[in-house]
């Protein structure tokens, strides 16, 4: 028999009676068009193959308790679902070690490899951005940042006016807010 005569109802319940090739002709049915969909809201080919297999591999875990009445549009909502909820979880990992590296508080104790890979990465990011920065602007973005002098005692070091030192901090966070905005990172005002 031809695959293309199996009905997407009929690869479902064969699916559930744990038929892998049923699995293997839904997958390759399939695969493409949930790239595709995936491919539309993150344009890095890598994390949508990614997003692709997590999803049909989903599906074979979870054959015995998932009910699925449409197998196209659950697979189409499926990437859309992932996208939105991996962009989510960058977007947070983002900001808060963005958020730490330029002065907020973290508020959680446990980091996991992919949060700390993310975090490193980004630091990495936020250096480079910093080079581009004029050397008493970083020197002061850095005081105020990585020895959390308060802007009076950087002015004192310096020997420069207050003033001075919250000008450079402010034209040093505008920049890191323009450079980051390509990674979907809003970066919080933060208090000079």
């Amino acid at each position: 028999m031809h695959v293309q005569k199996f009905t997407d109802a009929e690869l479902w319940d064969a699916i559930k009676n744990n038929e892998l090739k049923a699995f293997n002709i839904l997958f390759d049915r399939y695969w493409s068009a949930i790239y595709k969909t995936a491919y539309n809201y993150n344009k890095d080919p890598e994390v949508c193959t990614e997003i692709t297999h997590d999803i049909f591999l989903n599906i074979w875990n979870k054959r015995q308790s998932l009910e699925i009445h449409a197998i196209k549009a659950y697979l189409i909502s499926s990437a859309r679902y992932h996208v939105y909820k991996r962009e989510r979880r960058v977007r947070a990992i983002d900001l808060k070690y963005v958020g730490n590296y330029i002065g907020v508080q973290e508020n959680t104790t446990q980091n996991t490899a992919e949060e700390h890979f993310n975090y490193n990465e980004l630091k990495t990011k936020i250096n480079s951005y910093l080079e581009e920065l004029p050397h008493r602007s970083k020197e002061i973005f850095l005081l105020s940042r990585e020895e959390h002098l308060s802007n009076e005692e950087i002015a004192d070091r310096l020997c420069i006016s207050k003033r001075t030192v919250e000008n450079q901090i402010t034209n040093a966070l505008k920049h890191l807010r323009i450079s980051l905005k390509h990674f979907g990172i809003v970066m919080i005002l933060f208090k000079l």
